[in-house]
């Protein structure tokens, strides 16, 4: 499957690997071959050890690579960090993956369970077992419970789990 790398692209992956922040470093990353992390925190003005621990999370996706030299002056070490946009397919495909999984168990915990629920919104469905030690009264609001029909849900995660095995068997 080839996904468009795009800033659209580029932009939901930096949230969802961070926040707003890894949203603007991604930002500062796309427009230069190479950067130092202080230069990031500078151009952001988002905090150094901030600017760090999203460049770890980034690291850790493969989604940007560094090479390290040591300061003359010094003797530290300087990190320079680069975007490796070829690395998104396989941090989306992963992500996709780990999604089918969760709702593959889901779908059978749906499947294997009769629920109960009271029909007020804010309160929670519950199951057989659990309705029957609570002598089919709702714990939150004490309104009976009632057997809950969730097929329409179960086809809905069915569907959604067969659209993600299509997606990742391309």
């Amino acid at each position: 499957m080839e996904t468009m790398i795009n800033d659209e692209t580029l932009q939901k992956v930096a949230e969802i690997v961070g926040s707003e922040e890894a949203v603007q470093v991604v930002d500062v990353l796309k427009g230069v071959n190479e950067i130092t992390d202080d230069e990031i925190a500078s151009k952001t003005a988002i905090r150094l050890n901030s600017v760090r621990k999203i460049l770890y999370k980034l690291y850790d996706h493969s989604l940007v690579a560094l090479r390290r030299s040591r300061d003359q002056h010094t003797g530290w070490f300087i990190f320079h960090w680069r975007l490796q946009p070829d690395q998104l397919d396989g941090f989306i495909q992963n992500q996709k993956k780990r999604v089918l999984e969760k709702l593959e168990t889901r779908l059978g915990y749906e499947k294997d369970h009769d629920f109960y629920h009271c029909g007020t919104q804010e309160c929670e469905k519950i199951p057989f077992e659990e309705a029957m030690e609570l002598i089919f009264r709702c714990p939150t609001c004490n309104k009976p419970l009632m057997h809950l029909d969730n097929s329409v849900f179960i086809e809905t995660l069915r569907l959604k789990v067969d659209e993600l095995r299509t997606e990742l068997s391309e």
